[in-house]
């Protein structure tokens, strides 16, 4: 068979599994950066507790495989009453172990933000609050967005296992191609190169857009 025929007979398939994909990666991305932004900032709050919390989070998830925290919220939850459907299961794992990393991505930015800033913020009587929302997180942001880049791309594979709980994401869509026609080459030929163009022409694109869109109003600023 050649390639136009394998993928005029099975590129529908492989499209669907790139759109359940993508739905993967936005989920879990929004959910790492809602965990990261909390954790992060927790464990540099001033009390024990709320730090003791971040850090059992954090190395927790960074201490576990992926692919076990994924199998323990799809397969032992229920054992507990708690059932997810597999869908919410893998953007749910992959969006809880990400955010880990991205914890420690937040808390060495906004500790790299120069001292003098803090006294600046301190010495126009604001909150606490108002004085890391308005100017300790955007300078944090500029510094911490380079290694978020590499964090989402490690993201967008790491959904790849969500096909291991049968999520039909491109990886279980390849997977089931390869399965029924032996064609190993063009079924992840065609896997590696969509994840390629996600990551190369999609995402990295975008976050070097975004740096340079933060910096610019940093300076404006």
């Amino acid at each position: 068979m050649s390639y136009s025929d394998f993928l005029a007979e099975f590129g529908g398939r492989f499209l669907d599994g790139s759109v359940v994909t993508l739905a993967q990666f936005v989920l879990s991305a929004a959910l790492a950066i809602a965990i990261a932004l909390a954790f992060g900032l927790l464990k540099l709050a001033r009390h024990w507790a709320a730090r003791g919390v971040a850090t059992l989070y954090i190395e927790l998830f960074r201490g576990t495989s992926l692919l076990v925290q994924l199998y323990w919220i799809f397969f032992v939850l229920p054992l507990f009453g708690l059932t997810l459907e597999k869908f919410t299961a893998g953007f749910l794992a992959v969006g809880m172990n990400l955010g880990a990393y991205g914890a420690e991505l937040v808390r060495g930015a906004v500790r790299s933000v120069p001292k003098g800033q803090w006294e600046a913020a301190y010495a126009l009587s604001m909150s606490p609050a108002r004085r890391m929302w308005r100017i300790i997180l955007p300078q944090a942001l500029v510094i911490m967005l380079p290694g978020w880049g590499n964090l989402l791309i490690e993201l967008l594979k790491a959904t790849a296992l969500v096909s291991l709980i049968s999520v039909t994401d491109l990886m279980f869509e390849a997977k089931q191609v390869n399965s029924t026609t032996f064609l190993s080459i063009q079924a992840f030929g065609t896997a590696l190169v969509i994840y390629y163009i996600f990551a190369r022409f999609l995402l990295t694109p975008a976050m070097r857009q975004l740096e340079v869109s933060m910096a610019r109003r940093i300076e404006k600023a």
